[in-house]
């Protein structure tokens, strides 16, 4: 039956999902979804929505932590992907050169330009950080690696060493040792990290994935600047902000002095379709990594050219450049975060809305004035820190079906990552929803806080 009619059989497995992961793959996780009561069952996506079984469209603004910044199932890519199954070509022969992963290199490397020439692939964001760092070491022979408080890089080892917060690095053991943090957007500090001329590479994300925050004007050009002095690599982490989501192919072209060692992609570079990522640098720090034919292949994965994975980037950099995915990034994204700082003026709860393009967020605080929501900040807070940002999150999907999530643990940040084919009506949708629940958050004792104090001690007590 799975053979013949494998959607038909996929069908009659709807339901088991919650079931099957708490059984086999991560029950904290489910009792998670199913205490917030994002337990949907969604059965279909397509574009900027997802549909539960009942038939109910939801806007999805997490876009699978921004893996789907062309929405989910592009009809382009879907096409591409399916003439690719069709032909049964020759795929990872690895003593050949594939066609593909070189048009996706040139492509790739056409919107950088300048000297960022050169194109590793593999299979995630988290191992573009991985290669970045083994490229780095090799190329200036040193071993400190210097990021930001608050950097997110990913989760295997080497990209967790570089992690701004401790919440993921708990419990883990010693990590890759030589690294040391910086605060974000400190010059001052971050020469007296690099003059001790001890630092391979200097890794910053342009826009912070966790807070939001941006590099200050004039920052990336003035650690260009010392990395240049101090002999160091200037990596930046566009695994999130690359690829048109901050209306630029990549956010550090917002500083149009500024050109990077390493850049690091993925994320929306798989069309949502196929994991991919890749590492672009220059000819001299490739070179020297590959510097031999006995060591052509020192650094390599198994999967990272294949051919789906190649398509799908190939179709995805096409479909963003044809349909003018980053324009629609820069002019809406502007709207959205104007409009957001707007609406949220005369909320004494919101602290800031910051972010570039279509990834934006907002951060909460303690109100500095208003007694009685100082009160009631502090007593949700007795009980769980962070766990405000669910009361915007969680009458968001159930009140006005926006899908949407804090942007990490311990966080007062909710952060938005649209498809970059968002709408005006979509990003109406939004705006509209979020006054309704944000002006909710103002009436204590109401309907939010008690709903969110509620979850928070059946979260306590399971």
């Amino acid at each position: 039956m799975m053979q013949t009619d494998f959607m038909a059989w996929l069908d009659q497995q709807q339901g088991r999902q919650y079931d099957l992961h708490s059984d086999h793959i991560n029950p904290v996780f489910v009792k998670m979804l199913r205490t917030i009561g994002f337990d949907k069952g969604y059965v279909r996506g397509e574009g900027c929505y997802l549909w539960d079984a009942e038939g109910n469209k939801y806007l999805d603004l997490l876009t699978g932590w921004g893996v789907f910044a062309l929405g989910r199932n592009h009809p382009k890519v879907k096409s591409i992907l399916n003439q690719l199954m069709d032909r049964n070509l020759p795929n990872l022969v690895r003593m050949d050169c594939g066609l593909l992963s070189g048009l996706v290199a040139e492509k790739l490397t056409s919107k950088t330009g300048g000297d960022l020439s050169r194109v590793f692939f593999c299979n995630s964001g988290t191992e573009t950080i991985e290669g970045a760092i083994k490229f780095a070491r090799c190329a200036t022979g040193r071993q400190q690696i210097v990021y930001c408080d608050h950097a997110f890089h990913g989760l295997s080892t080497g990209a967790l060493a570089l992690n701004g917060g401790e919440f993921f690095r708990e419990r883990f053991g010693e990590l890759m040792p030589g690294t040391s943090c910086v605060p974000f957007n400190d010059l001052a500090k971050l020469e007296e990290a690099l003059s001790r001329k001890t630092t391979a590479a200097f890794v910053v994300e342009p826009v912070q994935g966790k807070t939001c925050e941006v590099v200050a004007d004039g920052y990336l050009a003035e650690a260009r600047r010392l990395c240049d002095k101090y002999g160091t690599l200037l990596v930046l982490d566009e695994v999130q902000a690359g690829l048109g989501r901050t209306g630029k192919w990549f956010c550090y072209q917002h500083w149009p002095s500024v050109e990077p060692d390493i850049v690091c992609t993925a994320k929306a570079l798989s069309g949502g379709y196929v994991p991919v990522g890749a590492i672009i640098t220059r000819p001299k720090i490739m070179d020297g990594v590959f510097n031999s034919m006995e060591r052509c292949v020192v650094h390599s994965n198994t999967f990272g050219q294949n051919d789906m994975a190649m398509a799908a980037a190939l179709a995805s950099l096409h479909v963003i450049e044809e349909d003018k995915l980053v324009e629609n990034a820069a002019a809406l994204g502007e709207y959205a975060i104007a409009e957001l700082r707007k609406l949220s003026k005369d909320n004494p709860f919101v602290a800031a809305v910051r972010g570039k393009g279509l990834m934006f967020g907002i951060d909460f605080a303690r109100p500095k004035e208003s007694f009685k929501l100082k009160m009631a900040w502090d007593m949700l807070h007795k009980m769980n820190f962070g766990v405000f940002g669910q009361m915007i999150i969680i009458p968001l999907l159930q009140k006005h079906r926006i899908l949407t999530q804090v942007a990490g643990y311990h966080t007062e940040v909710i952060k938005f990552l649209p498809p970059m084919t968002i709408t005006k009506e979509d990003v109406d949708w939004f705006l509209g929803a979020m006054k309704d629940v944000l002006d909710d958050t103002l009436r204590v004792p109401g309907t939010a806080w008690t709903t969110v104090a509620g979850l928070t001690k059946r979260a306590i007590k399971a």
